[in-house]
């Protein structure tokens, strides 16, 4: 891959390809941009568990959403009508919902 060329086939970009760029844009080192990576991780952990909400500037922004337990037992099916289903109980958890800001949603307009 060329310098500071993002790979512009349909796959997504790997971790490498990624970290790679991000160093030839800012001419840091790569072991630089992996630390900041993983401060970032840290960062939004913390910032999600005491808060609720991360946001990171210009781009989007991360909701912690408790959803609650639900029950277990048999409803309509679907795809089926006028047969029921099974449905498991499921417990309460934590889902993290991402929010794309306005400034994110301009640039792939």
């Amino acid at each position: 891959m060329a310098k500071n060329k993002v790979a512009t086939d349909k796959k997504p970009a790997t971790k490498t390809e990624t970290y790679q760029y991000l160093a030839d844009a800012t001419g840091l080192k790569r072991k630089d941009i992996a630390t900041v990576f993983e401060h970032l991780g840290t960062l939004i952990k913390k910032e999600l568990v005491k808060k609720d909400v991360f946001t990171l500037p210009g781009l989007l922004k991360l909701k912690r959403v408790k959803k609650p337990a639900t029950k277990g037992g048999t409803r309509p099916d679907p795809f089926h009508p006028g047969q029921m289903m099974t449905v498991k109980p499921k417990p309460a958890r934590n889902v993290v919902k991402a929010l794309a800001l306005k400034s994110l949603k301009d640039m792939v307009k």
